[in-house]
């Protein structure tokens, strides 16, 4: 999004393409052991047989379209969850093709189940919102939509100790005195901080919804002239996440009593839209800021690079679900029970069994992803024999 878009899950991812993310996370969502940073140590047993499991044709062939588009990033890019080796997808990504019209025989016959850890799953949703834009600064229409500014970077601070640079640099820029410092937050931006220098791609008509399409990651602006115009996640300013959700509920503005708004997506946009003060400043409290560029292919791209399709694909934690690899859920909201397919991410979307379910565009998807939050069980597909050879090994 929650990353497609990364996305709102509903971050969203948040997406993030590139960005999915939980508005409204819940304190009991499945906790994997402190040391558990991939599948094989948060611990793989064998689940049930792919043919027991209740697959739809119509759920199982749209499974195979999205398995299919995944193949190339399935055959060539390292799993970091320590489950596959890129040559163990090489017989399904070749027979895939061929089966559409047997989707559910294929599955069966390729994978088998792995539960990874509890298997205790969490998904919420996430989607592409539309909303009014253009394409050129209007009175009405003025909110910008940055493209990624040339003097974001990564490096490691000066003052870091060698021992202490793991992974990748973190994001900032050099200031006015030649010191790397992190990159301007979400309020700095919206006080001008990137204004005058050309980095507006649109402009969006409503900063509230604009916000929340951030969080999703990518989305599509309605032009004044009746045009549709996509933009989709191109970077982000480095900043920690902050989902406003668990923030409102913390504060009691959530929940069912007098008083209280509803704790979903649709709930959290009428406080702020009733409380436009306190509501800026808690969006505020966010700094996380999504830069996007214009999309012109097929769909919203998830985080490998393929359209992310409605109620086929998923955002998951690659520490713990290969890219590409087919994703069982059956889940206390039955509306998100099937296979699915994890193509995307999110900065939310962390952990064993966390996923964020991808519900595409229209005002169905905004209610669905906007009162996603589902909980029950989660299976991996993997290839046959992976769960003996990691077991062997």
């Amino acid at each position: 999004m929650r990353n497609v878009i990364r996305r709102l899950t509903l971050v969203a991812g948040l997406a993030v393409l590139g960005g999915c993310a939980s508005i409204v996370p819940k304190s009991d969502e499945p906790v994997v052991p402190v040391n558990a940073t991939s599948a094989r140590l948060a611990g793989v047993q064998t689940g049930p047989s792919v043919s027991s499991l209740s697959l739809a044709d119509k759920d199982a062939e749209a499974a195979l379209a999205s398995f299919i588009e995944s193949c190339p990033t399935l055959l060539r890019r390292d799993d970091t969850t320590g489950l596959t080796r890129q040559a163990d997808w090489q017989q399904a990504c070749g027979a895939a093709p061929a089966s559409r019209g047997t989707a559910k025989l294929f599955f069966a016959t390729y994978f088998e189940t792995a539960q990874i850890g509890s298997g205790e799953a969490f998904a919420t949703g996430y989607f592409e919102p539309e909303i009014r834009g253009c394409r050129t600064v209007q009175p009405d229409c003025s909110v910008p939509v940055y493209a990624v500014p040339d003097d974001l970077i990564r490096q490691w601070p000066e003052d870091m100790a060698e021992s202490e640079r793991t992974g990748r640099p973190p994001l900032g820029r050099i200031n006015e005195n030649g010191d790397f410092v992190p990159y301007f937050e979400r309020a700095e931006i919206e006080e001008g901080a990137l204004a005058g220098r050309g980095l507006e791609i649109a402009y969006a008509a409503d900063p509230v919804e604009m916000f929340f399409l951030q969080i999703q990651g990518s989305g599509r602006l309605s032009l004044s002239d009746g045009g549709v115009m996509r933009i989709g996640y191109a970077g982000q300013n480095g900043r920690g996440y902050t989902g406003i959700g668990g923030v409102m509920r913390e504060r009691g503005l959530l929940g069912d009593g007098p008083g209280q708004y509803a704790g979903s997506m649709q709930g959290i946009m009428q406080y702020i839209r009733e409380n436009p003060e306190e509501g800026r400043d808690l969006m505020r409290l966010n700094k996380s800021w999504i830069f996007f560029r214009e999309l012109t292919g097929d769909g919203p791209l998830g985080s490998i690079g393929v359209p992310v399709r409605r109620e086929s694909s998923v955002a998951v934690d690659p520490k713990f679900v290969p890219y590409g690899a087919p994703v069982w859920l059956d889940l206390d909201r039955d509306v998100a029970d099937g296979l699915w397919i994890a193509q995307d991410t999110g900065g939310a979307i962390k952990g064993a069994n966390r996923f964020d379910t991808f519900w595409g565009a229209g005002e169905d998807a905004r209610q669905i992803a906007g009162g996603m939050s589902g909980r029950g069980k989660a299976f991996i597909l993997v290839p046959k024999g992976t769960v003996a050879r990691l077991n062997a090994e």
